[in-house]
């Protein structure tokens, strides 16, 4: 199953109320004052946020002004080419080789997961991966990234529970360099973003992989828990105030009905998807296609 029926089925019911909800209002008449306020509090509804919300209905009264929106088909041919306009808005980073990923989030994202599938995803390309234990704090963590590194057959630098983080992450990169490493992948400790501390710990991690590896593509990939919705934009502020984020990574896309999110966070924050998680296999990663994602979601 691809990336489209993943997300086509993830988001039946949030595509199928979008549907009966625009076509109810519709029915009304003419795209007057009272369709585009109904049609906003449908889009805050599917999780898009009020500001995204706001500028996508705008959009769409520019339009409906130039061209006449007579159908529901029209109305929802326009907002999906809206809808892309926004994400596409955000330039991908472009990957080159040796890479390394700065992995981070907060707890319970399912960040050592997507490691994992990280790993299978760059491994099937044919890269040789190395997997970084950075996440030293919590307890079993490093066991959890062995039995994904032993899954792949890929890897892995590691210490004690304990250890310092940075001077893990300093082996690992060592030990990239002297093998040849196609892909690095750093896992960190689920940062809660109000302790000043440990943000400050991941600014140490990431500047020495900066100071290391000069001539390694860089990129930090901050994981985000589809599910929770609008408060993922506060881990995104976060985030990137401490590191610098250059993709996200959205995982249990699938199990959430309400995937609107991604285009608020594309209007907030000059930040792409670059990743996203549709079940809990090995190979349920994919790389993020707007397009496909708009024909899923309306």
């Amino acid at each position: 199953m691809g990336f489209f029926s993943k997300l086509k089925d993830a988001f039946k019911k949030t595509k199928q109320s979008l549907d009966n909800k625009i076509m109810s209002i519709m029915s009304k008449g003419e795209l007057d004052d009272e369709f585009f306020d109904d049609l906003e509090e449908i889009l805050i509804s599917a999780d898009i946020g009020a500001n995204c919300s706001m500028e996508i209905v705008d959009r769409l009264r520019e339009r409906a002004k130039k061209s006449k929106l007579r159908t529901q088909e029209d109305v929802k041919d326009a907002l999906r080419e809206i809808m892309s306009e926004i994400l596409d808005n955000n330039t991908l980073p472009q990957v080159s080789y040796p890479l390394v990923y700065l992995v981070v989030g907060v707890n319970g994202v399912g960040k050592t997961t997507t490691i994992g599938k990280l790993a299978n995803f760059y491994k099937n390309q044919g890269k040789s991966v190395l997997l970084v234990a950075g996440d030293t704090f919590r307890a079993a963590a490093t066991d959890q990234l062995t039995v994904w590194a032993n899954r792949n057959n890929v890897r892995i630098v590691k210490n004690d529970e304990g250890a310092d983080p940075a001077s893990v992450v300093y082996d690992g990169i060592m030990s990239a360099q002297a093998k040849n490493i196609d892909v690095v992948i750093v896992d960190t400790a689920g940062r809660l973003h109000n302790k000043a501390n440990l943000m400050e710990e991941l600014k140490k991690i990431s500047k020495v992989v900066s100071n290391k590896w000069e001539d390694a593509c860089y990129q930090k990939l901050l994981v985000l828990d589809a599910t929770t919705g609008q408060n993922a934009l506060s881990q995104v502020e976060y985030f990137d105030e401490a590191v610098g984020i250059d993709g996200l990574v959205l995982t249990k896309l699938d199990g959430t009905a309400k995937g609107g999110v991604v285009l608020g966070i594309a209007q907030d924050y000059s930040v792409p998807v670059v990743f996203v998680g549709t079940g809990e296999k090995i190979d349920d990663i994919e790389p993020f296609d707007s397009t496909e994602f708009v024909n899923a979601i309306i």
